[in-house]
């Protein structure tokens, strides 16, 4: 019965990091909040601003979902020591695969929320705008961006975020050339923000009738949503050129086929966005001002500029040798990450949203720089 008692040294050992846990997370403020919105919510007239009503029940859903959090993270803890305690009284030794497989289940959870509160950073809490681009290949690379696209909204959906296109360029024959979608969430920018970079796939090609392997790249862009009445970014009209063209790509229920799309060019830095998925001109031109918005304020954090003026726009290069990830399909599965040296070889889990070992590793990384 030795496993048990090891077990039961090691849920004491994490016991300190979970109820630490509760004032990293400021659960009593949260708690306070909670209840301080729900009685705004009941007051007579609070659904007539839908926009605020919004979000202040969303707000609501993301405290309570981190108190509830927590609450399965203690009662976690506790059934395991309780399970422990009695495989040791009744010498049954039937319940250690049990115990091996909640206590796995139970570690990594601990450990993922210890990393949530590291996200501390300016923008950490805000929703993240993402925006993907293939990058040189033709098909092969636009379907490689497509599968990335359907990664992440897998990802947001499994963290029950939501997500919401703003722009998207289909593909010559298939996948897309670009898109741009924003999930909003508690710290969708915070975990995100790991994931901006070149990512490089290896693969047998589906468009390659002799069965080569292939090498394709596409990038992400991850940026924070900055509200317009932040005040922190500001667009000023001078500095930005509008056009406004008819949308292109093979279209279908994504792209809308009047001359409503936007394009907008911001002059001091040349940073170009542009929406086309909106019936409306101005839901365009809005999704585009988030788009731009975003962008200023990822490169203001990433410099550690003091203001606008200093940000000057640069392109990566999605190429060989600027991978943050290389997923493999052949002739091995294997996703690897570059900078932290975490891989999965499950790459069909991967490729379905299953990136938060990427992510944890990667917090977990820098808390220790």
């Amino acid at each position: 019965m030795l496993e048990f008692e090891e077990y039961k040294a090691k849920l004491t050992g994490l016991k300190p990091t979970l109820d630490s846990l509760r004032q990293a997370l400021n659960l009593e403020e949260a708690e306070r909040e909670v209840a301080e919105l729900e009685e705004e919510s009941a007051q007579d007239g609070f659904w007539n601003d839908v926009r605020h009503s919004q979000q202040v029940q969303q707000r609501i859903k993301q405290l309570k979902g981190k108190c509830e959090n927590y609450a399965r993270l203690s009662g976690q803890w506790t059934d395991l020591y309780t399970l422990c305690e009695m495989a040791l009284e009744e010498e049954d030794a039937s319940l250690l695969p049990e115990l091996t497989r909640d206590f796995t289940s139970f570690a990594q959870a601990l450990e993922s929320t210890r990393l949530s509160t590291l996200l501390t950073g300016e923008y950490d809490a805000n929703n993240a705008i993402l925006t993907f681009h293939a990058g040189a290949g033709g098909t092969e690379a636009q379907d490689w961006t497509q599968m990335l696209y359907r990664m992440y909204t897998m990802w947001s959906d499994r963290h029950g975020y939501k997500y919401t296109l703003l722009d998207y360029l289909d593909g010559e024959e298939a996948g897309i050339k670009s898109a741009t979608i924003k999930i909003e969430g508690e710290n969708a920018y915070g975990y995100l923000k790991s994931e901006n970079g070149v990512h490089r796939l290896v693969r047998i090609s589906p468009y390659d009738a002799s069965g080569r392997r292939h090498t394709s790249f596409a990038a992400v862009e991850v940026m924070p949503e900055i509200q317009e009445d932040n005040g922190e970014i500001e667009l000023r009209d001078e500095d930005i050129k509008m056009d406004v063209f008819r949308s292109s790509g093979a279209g279908g229920q994504k792209v809308n086929k009047t001359s409503s799309a936007v394009r907008l060019t911001h002059i001091p830095t040349g940073i170009v966005v542009s929406s086309q998925v909106e019936r409306s001109h101005f839901q365009n031109l809005e999704n585009c001002k988030q788009m731009l918005r975003a962008r200023l304020a990822e490169i203001k954090e990433r410099e550690h500029l003091e203001k606008i003026s200093d940000i000057k726009g640069v392109q990566m290069k999605i190429e060989w040798g600027s991978q943050i990830r290389s997923y493999v399909f052949m002739p091995y599965t294997l996703a690897k990450d570059t900078r932290t040296g975490y891989e999965n070889s499950n790459i069909n889990a991967v490729m379905d949203g299953d990136i938060d070992g990427f992510i944890n590793a990667y917090l977990a990384m820098k808390a220790e720089k």
